[in-house]
């Protein structure tokens, strides 16, 4: 089972249709309605964090979530969710002068352990 942390998206469900139709039992449940303990009952195969429309600081338990199972589980971000992770991880996050969404840029490999 994956379990599919809504950030308060619309586009939550196309994703957890999109995992479904590849044969995975897949549950949705906002961020700020599930808890680490709660995760740990569950047992998912695999966490994947929403888009949403915040920062991670007011993305409910999701960073929470990150920091305290990030060892436990296989996790995936997208948009938001992947700035969640980030965060967890120490990163800083800063806004964009202008949205790149579908566009492609150059990414500078800094050699370190990350790649």
């Amino acid at each position: 089972m994956i379990l599919l942390i809504d950030n308060y998206d619309s586009f939550v469900h196309n994703l957890a249709r999109y995992f479904q139709r590849l044969g995975q039992e897949t549950i949705v449940v906002r961020n700020d309605a599930i808890h680490v303990d709660s995760i740990r009952r569950m047992a998912p195969q695999a966490i994947i964090l929403s888009p949403g429309p915040c920062t991670p600081n007011e993305a409910g338990n999701s960073l929470d979530i990150v920091r305290s199972l990030h060892t436990e589980y296989p996790m995936l971000g997208i948009c938001l969710g992947h700035q969640t992770i980030a965060a967890a991880m120490g990163a800083t996050i800063v806004r964009a002068e202008s949205p790149m969404h579908g566009r492609t840029s150059e990414v500078k490999h800094d050699q370190s352990q990350l790649f």
